[in-house]
C-alpha cells in the first residue's frame, strides 16, 4: 500500500488465490484473476536496478532516479530500521498509473464501504490494474446509490510479502515525495495489521514523514528541511479542512430527518463551504498531488474517505513517537504491540474519536 496508492490485493502465496477463484462468485473470480494478471505483469517486466542502470537504451534521468532510490534504501535500512528487500528492481509499465482504486460510501454517510481480501482482511477500497475495470466497478456501485470515487494511483505494494520493484509511475516525483513514498512502502513491510486501513496508512504516513526529516538532517540539508516542513504545514491546512468537512457531514447525516432532497441540499452546502475555505488557503491547492480542491473537482463522501484513511491517525502516531523521544526502536515496539488490540482500542490509545 502507499499514500493513496496502495496495494488493493496482497498474498503470501498466489496459489492461495487460486483456491479463492475456485470457490468465489463469477465477479470475485474476475477480480482476483485481474489482480493476479497485473501482479504477473509487474514481475515479468522487472529488471535488477544494476542491469537497468547499465543499459545504454535507458534514459539518463531514469538511471539517476534509480541511484537516488538506492541511496534511500540504504538510509532506510541503516537509520530507520526498515526492511529493504523491495525496490531492488525496476519495472516500466508504459502507463502513468499502476492501479486504479475505487472508494465508495453511502450517499448520506461518511462510513466507507469495505471489501474483504484473503490475508489482509477488510479494506476500504478496491483496486484494478485496468482503468476500464475500475470505472465499470464504480458505475456498478453508483447504480446502487453509493457515492463513488475512482482514481489512478502511482505506487503499489505487496506489503513485504514479495520484492516490489521501483515503478516508472512514480519516478517523476520530487526528492521529498519520492523519499516519502519509499519510506512509506517499506514501513508497510515493517508492520501491517489486517483489516485496519486507517491505522496502517497513518502509521506509514507518520513514519515516512519522520524518515524524510531524518534523511534531510543526515545530509545537513537544513534549507531542504525547512522547505519540507513548509510543504507539510500547507498540506496539513488542507487536510484539516477536508477532515473537518467530513465531521460536519457526519453531523448533518445524524441530525437531518427531512426529505432526501433537503438532505442532499444540506450536503451540497457543506461541500460548497469547503471549496470557499480551500480557496482562502491558496488557489488550486493540492495535497501531495492527490487531492486537488477546486470547484471543478467532484467531491463526495467517498473521496473524503481517501483523505481520512491516510491522515486521521497521523497526529496520534506523531505524539507516540514524541513520547519515546524519537526512539524508533521504542516506537516500533509499542506500535507492534497494538496488533493484539481491537480497532477501537488502537484508536483510543492514539487519541482518535472511534466514531
Amino acid at each position: 500500500m502507499a499514500r493513496y496508492t496502495g496495494a488493493m490485493m496482497s498474498a503470501r502465496n498466489w496459489f492461495a488465490l487460486l483456491a479463492v477463484l475456485l470457490i468465489g462468485s463469477c465477479g470475485t473470480a474476475q477480480f482476483y484473476s485481474q489482480a493476479l494478471g497485473g501482479q504477473m505483469e509487474i514481475w515479468r517486466k522487472s529488471r535488477p536496478n544494476a542491469d537497468v542502470r547499465a543499459d545504454p537504451a535507458v534514459p539518463v534521468d531514469v538511471k539517476r532516479r534509480l541511484e537516488f532510490i538506492e541511496e534511500l534504501r540504504a538510509f532506510a535500512a541503516r537509520e530507520l530500521d526498515l526492511p529493504t528487500k523491495s525496490f531492488g528492481k525496476y519495472c516500466d509499465l508504459k502507463r502513468p498509473y499502476v492501479v486504479w482504486v475505487v472508494f465508495a460510501a453511502p450517499e448520506f454517510s461518511v462510513e466507507a464501504k469495505r471489501w474483504w481480501y484473503p490475508l489482509v482482511g477488510s479494506l476500504k477500497y478496491r483496486g484494478f490494474f485496468n482503468e476500464k475495470d475500475a470505472k465499470e466497478e464504480g458505475e456498478r456501485l453508483k447504480q446502487q446509490g453509493l457515492d463513488v470515487f475512482v482514481g489512478g494511483v502511482e505506487a503499489y505494494s505487496t506489503l513485504g510479502y514479495f520484492k516490489d520493484p521501483v515503478l516508472n509511475t512514480f519516478l517523476h516525483r520530487s526528492d521529498f515525495e519520492l523519499a516519502e513514498l519509499v519510506f512509506h512502502e517499506l514501513t508497510h513491510a515493517k508492520l501491517f495489521i489486517p483489516g485496519d486501513t486507517d491505522f496502517n496508512e497513518a502509521f506509514a504516513t507518520a513514519n515516512a514523514e519522520n524518515g524524510v526529516r531524518r534523511w534531510l538532517r543526515s545530509k545537513g540539508d537544513l534549507k531542504g528541511l525547512a522547505a519540507y516542513e513548509a510543504k507539510l504545514k500547507k498540506s496539513r491546512e488542507v487536510i484539516h479542512l477536508l477532515l473537518n468537512t467530513r465531521e460536519k457531514l457526519r453531523g448533518v447525516y445524524a441530525s437531518t430527518h427531512a426529505s432526501v432532497e433537503t438532505e442532499r441540499l444540506a450536503k451540497q452546502r457543506v461541500f460548497e463551504d469547503m471549496l470557499k475555505q480551500a480557496l482562502k488557503i491558496r488557489p488550486n491547492v493540492s495535497v501531495s498531488q492527490k487531492h486537488t480542491v477546486t470547484a471543478a473537482q467532484k467531491w463526495n463522501n467517498a473521496r473524503l474517505n481517501t483523505v481520512a484513511a491516510y491522515y486521521t491517525m497521523v497526529p496520534g502516531f506523531e505524539r507516540l513517537l514524541g513520547k519515546h523521544g524519537g526512539s524508533l526502536e521504542a516506537f516500533y515496539r509499542e506500535v507492534s504491540a497494538m496488533r493484539k488490540l481491537s480497532n477501537e482500542e488502537r484508536m483510543r490509545i492514539l487519541g482518535v474519536d472511534a466514531r
